[in-house]
């Protein structure tokens, strides 16, 4: 996988479906359109990597895995207070400033390149989306008309919750 620079981010057209362990279902695929030259809009994909290495800094990895242990996924209501409380979790850690900047970097270099637009779609991809084994429809996250730097670290955080 040809991942911009670090790893943490990848262009539209620089992956493509074997990617969709690092991008998503839908990143690699708007990525291999974009590769065909199909007018998909100009974009990036938050890579995998940046998730877990959020998880592992945050140590939300080991709370996550904590939680899950031993939980009865036959109690639907312990299912969903267990999953709230998660996704809150992950959506008010503050992310590492390293990350930050990694995203936020492709973001203004998006705005710039394009016509000096800032307002962008922040939209969630499943790392297993829609394959043989699993179909994700309809769960995933779009946040239309999203701009400035704060709001797009706390809309990605909230795709990843």
């Amino acid at each position: 996988m040809t991942c911009y620079e670090s790893g943490l981010v990848a262009w539209f057209g620089d992956i493509d479906r074997k990617d969709v362990a690092a991008g998503g279902g839908k990143g690699a695929s708007l990525s291999d359109m974009a590769r065909a030259g199909l007018p998909v809009p100009p974009g990036f994909v938050i890579c995998t990597e940046t998730f877990r290495q959020f998880m592992e800094y945050s140590g939300l990895d080991q709370k996550v895995t904590s939680a899950l242990e031993g939980l009865n996924v036959e109690n639907s209501a312990l299912l969903e207070r267990v999953s709230r409380e998660l996704v809150e979790q992950i959506e008010t850690m503050i992310c590492p400033e390293y990350l930050q900047k990694e995203i936020l970097s492709a973001y203004h270099r998006l705005c710039e390149e394009y016509g000096g637009m800032d307002v962008v779609a922040v939209r969630s991809s499943a790392a297993a989306e829609d394959s043989q084994a699993a179909s994700f429809a309809g769960q995933q996250e779009t946040y239309l008309n999203i701009y400035g730097d704060e709001n797009i670290i706390k809309m990605v955080q909230a795709c990843w919750g």
